[in-house]
């Protein structure tokens, strides 16, 4: 049984009408975000990352959703930005400030998304390219199909990796590999964008959207708590000591100890039965 959900920019609501190029349904209590510009590979737009900021937006505070699910529709994920909003003339001339649309609209929304405290599946359908690569790096599980790629392709049009890519690349594949895919610009099959450890796996393309969707329900019913502080301290791992991860394991584990899900585990666990968590 698919819930519509609106999506409003300013404060999504139940029941409003749905944007074109960004789909929200929800399958029980899993948010499934669709982009939805096939013609275009769902290329970004300004209108799209408005909704696709208050599609999270809205996850996060919808207390029957506990896990998101994003995809896209047709043969492609995402081929980035929509170079037709930023088209400008060769020579001198006005010029389009790309740090206000990263200010104002991608960053806001790469942040939204790590800060979400419910699991994000990404389930890459085709090509992810440019901001668009990056933007399924911003979730918390990634899995493609195995005839997708991911292709960092800013410097073919003078620009450099945004949307988190110059975070994500070196900080999971190291410097040799992100600057490689960087400045070459190639395409990443997805079998070696997992095999690299950029991405948790690889489906055959018509399992993708299967697993993606029982993976996402898997999360849905598992401790929310326990998934949202286990998502705060792997995101910030990256820029902490050990000693500083230690202290954060202790403060986590007190406050999940002391939670309602933390006895059912243990009751589930002892009584040989799944755990019925809140």
């Amino acid at each position: 049984m698919l819930d519509h959900v609106g999506l409003e920019a300013a404060a999504p609501k139940t029941g409003e009408v749905m944007s074109d190029s960004v789909l929200v349904e929800r399958e029980d209590s899993v948010t499934v975000i669709t982009l939805n510009r096939p013609d275009k590979l769902n290329s970004f737009t300004n209108e799209m990352t408005t909704h696709l900021s208050a599609a999270f937006e809205a996850a996060a505070h919808d207390a029957h959703c506990r896990a998101v699910l994003v995809t896209g529709a047709g043969r492609g994920f995402c081929a980035g930005q929509d170079l037709s909003e930023r088209a400008v003339a060769p020579g001198k001339g006005e010029r389009v400030d790309l740090g206000h649309s990263l200010e104002t609209r991608f960053n806001p929304l790469i942040r939204r998304m790590r800060a979400l405290p419910k699991p994000i599946v990404v389930a890459v359908n085709g090509v992810a390219a440019g901001a668009g690569a990056n933007f399924a790096l911003a979730g918390d599980i990634v899995l493609a199909a195995k005839s997708a790629s991911f292709i960092q392709s800013f410097a073919k049009i003078g620009l450099m990796p945004d949307c988190g890519g110059t975070w994500f690349l070196p900080h999971h594949l190291g410097p040799g590999r992100a600057l490689a895919l960087a400045m070459l610009a190639e395409p990443l099959p997805a079998e070696k964008a997992a095999e690299w450890g950029l991405i948790w796996k690889t489906v055959d393309d018509a399992d993708l959207l299967p697993q993606a969707r029982a993976l996402a329900q898997k999360l849905s019913q598992q401790s929310a708590p326990a998934l949202a502080a286990i998502k705060h301290v792997v995101h910030g791992a990256a820029v902490r000591t050990l000693d500083e991860a230690l202290d954060h394991e202790v403060d986590g584990q007190r406050a999940l100890g002391y939670g309602d899900d933390f006895a059912e585990g243990v009751a589930a666990f002892l009584e040989k039965r799944a755990p019925r968590f809140g």
